[in-house]
């Protein structure tokens, strides 16, 4: 399960946590998890901003390179305006970049942001306490420079030969008040891989959002998914967020995203992507090295936002994308040609309340929208003190059907599914009459947001026959996996085999099974599994074909890859596992000059396409 920062909220933001005006560091073995007496007790919280600091491994790898310069705005892109610089700055030790100290009308401003963290919104609740959302491998790290890594087992296959980066949330301060594991700063971890050797480099995307606070000193927009908690709150934290807008703190017209849940190659452009806000247009230099080219909305023609799963087709190069919200239309349907030009937008009005529509699934002919039961819960923040987003067990699920290349919402359809709720689609193609999606169920969705440890989510093939309007269902496994991806070739199009992790429990993922969904039904459909070993844990799996040029390659025919993180060891590595064999053999495995934390979605880009950036 992951998000960025909601689409349902980016409109409604409230200010942001405390962080004080002393910096500092701490040793990452001191962030750990709390006892649970912390969790039901809390006092007020007085952590000043800090920086993990990484323990000095004894390694020879070093840094290819220490320092790298902004790179020129492009012309097709949006970048915002240069913040004002504070009136002094300084350098922090880990990786020489600027902190500023914040001024005097920000030390105000979080004073008062103080009195809210801890008199009127301390994080009571286990979800957005940053002393257990943060610990173990869940804490930040510094940016790393392109810094070259240790092959300690096999070799790097030749079609490796690329990048995988992969996003996640990795907050620029540590907070004082209220966060959630969806809330952070997108850092993208990359490793570069040419000619059998491999270049880890992790940089943050520089949204506007990451520079004006760095620039600041100290936060300055609000937490999405952990700032609302209540009326009182919510109130306080609007005021004060009021406050820094009239200040000329920042300005939410120049967007208020992460850019921290997935990426996407599309038009000869590589994006880093968060729901909240427009994509960030990034690339990697020779080197290795990752750099933010900026905010992109595409000559004027996006606006707001996009999903941050746009599916695109390896065929024709067309990506298809959607926007949701919590004012009418609620959903919102477009695409892009295989140049990178979107098209117009297409409204759905039938969708008649808010939703939270975090994924879709793309057919040959089709859209497929999932309806769920999460979706706006202003009762429960004004009475319950709870999230404004939240389970309406009321609701009935249902899907809906659009043509792919719809100029209008005339021929949607919609389809009750009742108790089916998907939050990340892993396929779907076109069958005779039918349509058929695969997508794990999460069928304990009222834990989606405050307790992904309860959350179990169960593989389905669904099947929504057009005639006749009978919606059937199978699951493929009986355990619980997230993360689904198949062989990338084969999206849109009728697949055989997919590759999820296992969540033990979410978010922890403890391995990767290999599911051949071809069988009958009610099958257990698991095929081939690895296990990473006690309290190792990666994250979403991604596969990358041996042969991606070759039509008759078999699907399953090449890699899947992953970080991994020993937390008894303190150690991450980058495995690749042979796609084909019965125990997902371990081919490859690259020792990281340091650790990765867990993150969310990532991408592998090709060689030739790297160069296209």
């Amino acid at each position: 399960m992951d998000a960025s920062s909601s689409s349902f909220l980016s409109s409604i933001q409230t200010s942001k946590l405390l962080t004080g005006t002393m910096a500092m560091t701490i040793p990452k073995s001191s962030v750990t998890t709390p006892p649970s007496f912390l969790s039901r007790h809390l006092p007020s919280l007085n952590v000043s901003s800090v920086r993990v600091e990484e323990n000095p491994q004894n390694s020879t790898t070093r840094p290819t390179t220490t320092r790298t310069s902004r790179p020129a705005p492009s012309p097709t892109t949006t970048l915002p305006a240069a913040a004002k610089p504070a009136p002094s700055t300084r350098r922090s030790p880990a990786n020489d970049r600027r902190v500023a100290e914040p001024n005097q009308p920000t030390m105000v401003f979080n004073v008062l942001e103080g009195v809210i963290n801890n008199f009127i919104d301390p994080p009571l609740r286990q979800s957005v306490d940053p002393r257990y959302v943060l610990s173990d491998n869940f804490a930040p790290v510094d940016e790393l420079p392109p810094t070259e890594c240790e092959v300690i087992h096999g070799s790097l296959p030749s079609c490796l030969d690329g990048a995988y980066i992969r996003n996640g949330p990795n907050p620029q301060y540590l907070p004082r008040g209220p966060y959630h594991l969806f809330d952070g700063d997108g850092m993208l971890h990359s490793i570069r891989i040419s000619q059998g050797k491999a270049t880890l480099c992790s940089r943050y995307v520089k949204t506007y959002k990451y520079t004006m606070e760095r620039d600041a000193g100290a936060p300055l927009l609000p937490n999405v998914f952990s700032g609302f908690n209540g009326l009182a709150a919510s109130a306080a934290r609007g005021a004060l967020s009021a406050a820094r807008i009239l200040a000329g703190q920042f300005n939410p017209v120049n967007g208020i995203g992460l850019a921290n849940t997935s990426l996407a190659y599309f038009g000869n452009r590589l994006y880093a992507i968060g729901e909240s806000d427009l994509p960030y247009a990034v690339r990697l230099t020779s080197n290795g090295d990752i750099e933010t080219v900026g905010r992109h909305d595409f000559d004027g023609k996006l606006m707001m936002s996009m999903t941050a799963h746009p599916k695109v087709d390896s065929e024709t190069g067309e990506a298809f994308a959607f926007r949701y919200g919590p004012v009418p239309p609620f959903l919102t349907y477009f695409h892009f040609d295989g140049n990178g030009n979107k098209q117009p937008d297409v409204p759905i009005f039938s969708m008649t309340r808010p939703s939270f529509i975090h994924d879709f699934g793309i057919s040959s002919k089709y859209a497929i929208f999932a309806d769920i039961q999460i979706g706006m819960n202003p009762m429960e923040m004004i009475f319950g003190g709870g999230s404004p987003v939240g389970a309406d067990p009321a609701k009935v699920p249902r899907l809906g059907i659009i043509p792919r290349y719809a100029k209008d919402e005339s021929e949607m359809k919609w389809f009750d599914v009742p108790g089916f709720n998907l939050i990340h689609a892993i396929n779907a193609w076109d069958e005779e009459d039918a349509i058929v999606m695969l997508a794990p169920n999460i069928l304990s969705v009222e834990h989606t947001l405050e307790r992904m440890d309860l959350i179990h989510a169960l593989v389905e093939k669904v099947r929504i026959d057009l005639k006749t309007g009978i919606v059937t269902r199978n699951p493929v496994s009986a355990r619980n996996l997230d993360f689904g991806v198949i062989n990338p070739a084969y999206l849109g199009k009728k697949n055989r085999f997919v590759y999820a992790a296992i969540g033990d429990p979410m978010p922890k993922i403890s391995g990767v099974v290999k599911l051949d969904v071809s069988g009958g039904e009610r099958q257990e459909c698991t095929v081939a599994s690895r296990l990473y070993g006690p309290r190792c844990y990666g994250g979403e799996p991604f596969f990358v074909a041996r042969e991606p040029e070759n039509p008759e390659a078999e699907e399953d025919d090449g890699y899947v890859v992953s970080y991994v993180h020993d937390e008894i060891a303190g150690e991450s590595k980058f495995l690749v596992m042979d796609a084909k064999s019965p125990e997902l053999e371990i081919v490859t495995a690259v020792k990281l000059p340091r650790r990765v934390p867990y993150g969310f979605h990532g991408l592998f880009v090709k060689e030739s396409d790297l160069k296209k950036l």
